[in-house]
């Protein structure tokens, strides 16, 4: 019991004076030993390093999993299953959740009716964007988020750590330093006094004694406070090496969250590429099975992405191209064109464009070779280039 209170009471008296060696310092009333310019860039280095981390990782998630708290309790679930050494379960996907719902509903409408047809075939083509994104997070979290998180609750740990270890014993080393000061201040003018005659025609001539007496305990005072400063400056100095060490390894942290930030692109390549075949495959499909139902509701836009995805597939400029289009020479195809309703006033920008009335109803259609985001639109005599982003497009 004596030890553990002894230890206390050493623990409180250190803290105490690196308490008053901190305030001091704030005050300006000390001084304080500092780093080398190196040293400060590498802590400025790892500081900046931790910080981007932590952002670009929780960014990363709110990417891949925007609505933590939705009816799953997909975060609050991870989180336990972390606690608990345990791993998670497979989730199905808001995408595959939605292409059952469509697959169940079919059944109920029929699937023999073109609705119902309709509806198995989207929610198929959901399903496998489901199973798309489910891999891709999988892939995702292991390849980028896992390193991130790896580095932000391991080694930037152990960095904090040895961090606030070598600002203590800096603090240590300050006060040994401000305690030799004094001591020798002490000493010196100590010496100072016990230079003087004594005056032995006193009544109580014992000053002279107890000043050599106390430049001889100053002297020792002195000896202690050098002792301890060496003994304080060596622990300094070799827990400055090993941060040192520590903060040299950012560099080789930023490699690793290198090679991470590629295969994550790769994943999202890929992923999105998936994504791109089914959609393209699921418009085929509904252009073929609903021509003779809706003829002209999909053929305006199959025909559009179909051409806009041959060329940016094959990277070949379309035999028309905008910037050559003549609008006077266009012609509105047999099939295929559409009633538009204005959503915002447009000022045309040249001569190939036409000026637009919010509410407004015009006619609309594409020619192959037209830029994504423009199509074809007609008011009685007057014809030109209008943003598809400015309609509101009507059976």
């Amino acid at each position: 019991m004596d030890f553990n209170v002894k230890k206390l009471a050493s623990g409180a008296g250190l803290f105490f004076t690196r308490a008053v060696q901190f305030t001091e310092e704030k005050l300006g009333q000390a001084e304080k030993t500092e780093l080398d310019a190196h040293f400060e860039n590498l802590m400025s280095r790892a500081d900046c390093t931790k910080n981007w981390t932590e952002k670009i990782y929780r960014q990363t998630e709110v990417l891949l999993q925007p609505n933590p708290i939705d009816h799953t309790g997909a975060r609050i679930e991870e989180f336990l299953y972390e606690k608990l050494d345990r791993k998670a379960p497979s989730r199905i996907t808001n995408g595959e959740l939605l292409g059952q719902y469509m697959q169940d509903a079919a059944k109920e409408f029929g699937p023999g009716t073109p609705y119902g047809s309709t509806l198995i075939q989207v929610g198929e083509c959901e399903r496998r964007l489901g199973a798309a994104e489910r891999e891709f997070l999988q892939t995702s979290a292991i390849s980028f988020l896992t390193p991130l998180r790896n580095f932000l609750e391991g080694d930037w740990k152990t960095i904090s750590k040895e961090r606030r270890l070598l600002e203590n014993l800096r603090l240590d080393l300050d006060a040994c330093k401000t305690r030799l000061k004094k001591a020798r201040l002490a000493e010196a003018k100590t010496a100072c006094e016990g230079e003087m005659a004594p005056d032995f025609q006193e009544t109580r001539p014992r000053n002279y004694v107890l000043s050599a007496s106390a430049s001889a305990l100053w002297s020792e005072e002195v000896e202690k406070a050098e002792h301890e400063l060496r003994v304080a400056q060596t622990e300094f100095d070799r827990q400055a090496e090993v941060t040192r060490l520590l903060l040299e390894g950012i560099s080789s942290t930023h490699v690793n969250h290198l090679r991470c930030l590629h295969e994550f692109v790769e994943a999202q390549a890929a992923y999105y590429k998936q994504c791109h075949f089914h959609m393209q495959e699921l418009q085929k499909e509904l252009g073929s099975s609903d021509e003779d139902v809706l003829p002209n509701a999909f053929a305006l836009n199959s025909t559009h992405s179909m051409a806009a995805a041959g060329s940016a597939a094959e990277g070949i400029s379309s035999p028309v191209e905008t910037d050559t289009l003549k609008i006077e020479e266009v012609q509105a195809p047999a099939t295929g064109t559409r009633k538009a309703k204005v959503l915002y006033d447009y000022d045309a920008a040249d001569s190939s464009e036409l000026s637009l009335l919010a509410d407004e109803l015009i006619t609309v259609y594409t020619v192959p070779g037209m830029d994504s985001d423009w199509l074809i639109g007609e008011r009685g005599n007057q014809k030109g280039k209008v943003p598809v982003t400015y309609l509101e497009l009507l059976s």
